[in-house]
């Protein structure tokens, strides 16, 4: 059962390739083709500007892009992102293996994991970074914690490569999770000894070589990682007492409701005392709680951020969620995995009726309609883009995959004659109104300069 329902899953993330392109998935997918068209291989750029991130995950996309085509980038960037997710789901199976040695709790854990809401429903295959670089530093948390149980050097060179990638996919807070689980795992005696022993050290210490390096490697270096930085402390900015108040409350509570049904389910069977079954690797279990609760606190604490930024964690509310469980018997395990196909049968609904229809109806459709539209009325005119909104992203996106390859829409240049551009407002020191476009709640204004503008432009 446990098997079918993985493998169900994991195909439920078939349909969802072909969606319209949705949120700023744009980002990734137009950096992508903008790298790969200029052959530059260290700057992410958007229309042509930095955007100051690491471009790990636009080399990944690269290659399947590539073989499918340009065209259909966006689907090649949702690969690596459901690759990502499910290659996730196997670093949890992998790391219950090791240290439950009990294949039916790991797989039952994998299974927790994959049918997580938030990860089955929407985050698992999203063109963002975030599967990614969840992939990279869960992988290298799961790698330090088996170095560490069994003295094993080969896994904490692997970890400290792992968590390299995971810095080169999105942000030093890599180094966050990495660091809180090594930092739980130093309470183990026996974890203690081999972490701090002289070739441990030298080995972790390696895990600085790879950002020294990268930053170096860059023109602009300081630019480049301050940015990163300032986006980790623009998370920190509080804007009012209330809505902090209010977020201390409603964090976890919504925290809860997206990871379920198994956390739902696991402090449903703790609190009604049907946890039957003694837990046989209780320090494990303590260290997977520890681990937890301490990566989660900040991103609790912080005035801002969202779910999707405890992405690396999810794995570990699997597993705490799933040992619980399991530990509830037959019966608390056949009532999870009911839950379980329910949800899995719900990415179906969804991915094949509910947000087609959605897409078809509201967001999705109109943007790559609007797209064919805009390329169709600028016609051999140059055709320019500053709207870096989701709605922009989502347009810019249909039109570099609809003309490849043809270059990339990139930013107008600081003189420019003729020629239309795609802004998010009517901005007259910016061009003529030539072209208005609702989509949705969402205005999106075509520009315009010199013999391109069409009659009755303002």
């Amino acid at each position: 059962m446990q098997r079918l329902l993985i493998l169900l899953a994991s195909l439920s993330f078939l349909p969802v390739l072909g969606f319209y392109t949705v949120g700023e998935e744009g980002i990734y997918s137009i950096s992508s083709m903008e790298m790969w068209v200029s052959g530059n291989w260290l700057i992410q750029p958007l229309y042509g500007q930095e955007l100051a991130r690491p471009p790990l995950m636009n080399w990944l996309v690269m290659p399947f892009a590539e073989l499918i085509g340009w065209a259909h980038v966006l689907i090649a960037t949702r690969m690596v992102s459901i690759l990502a997710t499910l290659g996730m789901t196997a670093w949890l199976y992998w790391l219950c293996r090791r240290l439950f040695d009990e294949r039916p709790f790991a797989l039952f854990a994998a299974l927790t994991c994959l049918s997580l809401a938030d990860l089955l429903l929407y985050r698992g295959w999203l063109a963002y970074t975030d599967p990614t670089f969840a992939f990279f530093t869960f992988g290298a948390v799961a790698a330090l914690w088996v170095a560490a149980a069994e003295g094993h050097k080969g896994w904490l060179l692997a970890s400290v490569l792992l968590v390299s990638c995971a810095l080169l996919s999105k942000a030093f807070t890599a180094y966050v999770f990495y660091g809180t689980a090594g930092l739980v795992l130093l309470s183990q005696p026996p974890a203690r000894r081999f972490l701090l022993s002289l070739p441990s050290l030298t080995i972790l210490s390696l895990a600085l070589l790879v950002p020294l390096a990268w930053f170096s490697s860059l023109s602009q270096t300081t630019g480049h990682s301050t940015s990163m930085i300032g986006e980790i402390l623009k998370k920190l900015a509080l804007e009012g007492g209330m809505d902090y108040l209010k977020r201390l409350i409603l964090y976890p509570l919504e925290t809860a409701f997206w990871l379920s049904p198994a956390v739902l389910l696991a402090v449903y069977m703790a609190l009604r005392k049907r946890v039957i079954l003694p837990e046989t690797r209780p320090e494990d279990f303590r260290v997977a709680m520890l681990i937890t609760l301490l990566a989660i606190a900040p991103y609790w604490l912080a005035p801002q951020g969202g779910i999707r930024y405890l992405l690396p964690v999810y794995p570990l509310v699997a597993l705490v969620s799933a040992r619980i469980i399991w530990r509830a018997g037959e019966a608390g395990r056949k009532l999870a995995l009911r839950w379980f196909a329910g949800v899995i049968a719900f990415k179906f609904l969804f991915a094949l009726l509910l947000f087609p229809y959605y897409q078809a109806h509201y967001r999705g459709e109109n943007y790559a309609n609007a797209a064919q539209d805009i390329m169709q009325k600028a016609g051999s005119y140059p055709l320019y883009a500053t709207d870096v909104r989701s709605v922009g992203l989502n347009v810019v996106s249909a039109i570099d995959a609809q003309r490849y390859p043809q270059p990339p829409v990139v930013s107008p240049p600081a003189q420019w004659d003729s020629g239309f551009v795609i802004s998010m407002t009517n901005d007259a020191e910016v061009g003529k109104l030539a072209y208005r476009y609702q989509l949705a709640a969402d205005e999106l204004f075509v520009l315009c300069r010199g013999e391109s503008c069409p009659p009755g432009s303002k």
